[in-house]
């Protein structure tokens, strides 16, 4: 079954950085577009970014493009999400998901468990 599990999450100062890892498996991981998507407290879950198989395409949200990057080793069977500049508008909890951004507004996709992340001084 299709497993994806979170990691990175934390509190950052704002300005500060953090790298967020999800680990993939029970999939033929190198076929399949990934994304992240958050949920920041009392909102809906938002899509953040995705990428396609092998790299080739990357995109974000306006909210954080220029800040964030996404990122995918397939050999690892992980994708990255670097954040950089980070705002206290970025606390949320933070999902990996498999799919883009066209799944996404499906509203049917697997996800993690979510790992939380807080911008705050």
């Amino acid at each position: 079954q299709v497993q994806l599990v979170e990691s990175g999450g934390g509190l950052v100062q704002p300005g500060g950085s953090l790298r967020l890892s999800c680990s993939a498996s029970g999939f033929t991981f190198n076929t399949y577009a990934m994304m992240w998507v958050r949920q920041a407290p009392g909102k809906d879950i938002a899509w953040v970014s995705d990428i396609s198989p092998g790299s080739k395409n990357t995109y974000y949200a306006d909210s954080v493009k220029g800040r964030f990057t996404i990122s995918r080793d397939d050999a690892k069977n992980t994708v990255y999400l670097q954040m950089n500049n980070m705002k206290p508008e970025d606390t949320a909890v933070y999902y990996c998901a498999r799919g883009n951004e066209a799944i996404y507004y499906t509203g049917t996709y697997h996800r993690g468990q979510g790992t939380q992340v807080t911008v705050a001084s």
